[in-house]
């Protein structure tokens, strides 16, 4: 993907993420959501590119903008899949909690893998331990290994995961281990990505989230050199039935790795944050202007950008 097209795409998330920050603390996640949903899409129909959404606000059936099959930008260039969360984590931005960004993640067509919204287990980690995982392993084995790999203590190890009342055995097999746990509302895309920045203190993340945010996840662990492990974890048979029909994994046991949900070395990664989290700053005011803070990452180049742009009204 040509570098200029990567960087449009910061305008893409930036006007989302301006958006949805009206809203914070008003405590409607839906008209914050709707707000990043319709900025966004607005904007990628102003790039010259030609892209389907395989990832995004639901069915044709569900979602009026942004669908999964939507055809967005100017339809000039060779096709592109497409990845997209205007507003990861609807309700922290509703109640005015830490960690909200606005997403997407691009590769050539085929490259991202379009898989129902369902669930799935992981464990993601960063670059010194990408090669210790295993999905298959009890917890407490994956926190020995990644202890080792990052030559340090298990009580030293700290574990993110979502705070949701299916963790709790989770939660207790690695308090029994003796690492620490940082608990999040929303938000395990940032969450995963924060196992490759050293500064976020954050070693491993573990549990169960949305098969969206995976793919999203590993399209920007895949630059770092992180790794990320996932299973399907379907819900019912409803889930099982598509994810069976879409044809995503040979059998539901099947363990996925980043590379298989973000292929390929032509992928990228743009986000910018609306509420502050562990991967990027929040939307600010200062002097009449709003200050956003981005990140841009092309697997191609192996670069990670970080942007802050002044938006003066």
């Amino acid at each position: 993907m040509d570098r200029n097209l990567a960087l449009e795409f910061v305008r893409v998330t930036e006007s989302a993420a301006i958006a949805a920050a009206r809203f914070i603390g008003r405590g409607d996640g839906k008209l914050a959501d709707l707000a990043a949903v319709s900025e966004m899409r607005a904007r990628f129909n102003q790039v010259d590119f030609n892209a389907m959404v395989v990832i995004g606000e639901g069915r044709k059936d569900e979602a009026p903008e942004l669908y999964v099959g939507e055809k967005l930008g100017t339809g000039k260039g060779e096709e592109f899949d497409i990845a997209v969360d205007p507003l990861e984590c609807t309700d922290s931005v509703a109640f005015g909690r830490y960690n909200a960004i606005s997403v997407i993640a691009t590769g050539p067509k085929g490259s991202l893998l379009c898989a129902p919204d369902t669930y799935m287990e992981k464990i993601a980690v960063g670059p010194k331990a990408k090669d210790v995982i295993d999905l298959n392993a009890s917890v407490e084995e994956n926190l020995s290994q990644v202890a080792k790999a990052l030559d340090k203590p298990v009580s030293e190890i700290t574990v993110m995961m979502l705070d949701r009342k299916r963790h709790d055995e989770l939660i207790n097999k690695v308090r029994a281990a003796g690492a620490r746990i940082r608990l999040i509302s929303d938000g395990d895309v940032a969450g995963a990505i924060a196992t490759c920045i050293d500064e976020s203190g954050v070693d491993i993340l573990m549990g169960i989230g949305a098969s969206a945010e995976a793919v999203l996840a590993s399209t920007a662990i895949r630059v770092l050199g992180g790794e990320m492990l996932c299973r399907f974890a379907p819900r019912n048979d409803e889930d099982e039935v598509l994810i069976k029909k879409m044809g995503c994994v040979i059998s539901l046991d099947q363990v996925l790795n980043a590379a298989d949900l973000a292929k390929g070395g032509n992928i990228t990664f743009t986000a910018t944050g609306v509420i502050d989290g562990p991967l990027l700053r929040g939307v600010r005011e200062k002097n009449g202007m709003i200050i956003t803070h981005s990140v841009v990452m092309r697997k191609a180049s192996n670069t990670v950008r970080y942007i802050e742009a002044e938006h003066r009204r």
